[in-house]
């Protein structure tokens, strides 16, 4: 069975930054970063599939940067510029394979695309 081991949350004043980490047991095409603010539902942050193609929610393009290092099957997300709004559990999900279309695939931002979860870990932002 895949694990994920998340790392890298914690709490920073507004404006600041923090960087995640999540390694996965094996290769995963389909990595990505979801959150759940209290009282909210699981939104996705942002996702990178095998090709290095990357998807990000609206609500974080130009602070939120996803990356990974594909030789040891480890996805990251350097968050700047965070908000209180950020706050939020940050879990790392990830599948096997993409959502397919008659002529697409992608790894998109919908939980219930991936099949493999993290424990999540908490990002406290203040103002």
């Amino acid at each position: 069975q895949v694990q994920l081991r998340e790392s890298g949350g914690g709490s920073v004043q507004a404006a600041g930054s923090l960087r995640l980490s999540c390694v996965a047991s094996k290769y995963m095409f389909c990595m990505g970063w979801f959150r759940e603010a209290p009282g909210k539902q699981r939104e996705g942050v942002a996702t990178i599939d095998g090709d290095g193609k990357i998807v990000y929610a609206d609500s974080v393009k130009g602070r939120f940067t996803i990356s990974k290092d594909a030789t040891n099957n480890t996805v990251f997300l350097q968050m700047n510029t965070l908000q209180p709004e950020d706050t939020a559990v940050y879990f790392c999900a990830a599948d096997p394979e993409p959502a397919v279309g008659t002529s697409w695939y992608e790894c998109r931002t919908v939980a219930a695309d991936y099949g493999i979860w993290g424990q999540g870990t908490q990002v406290t932002v203040s103002s």
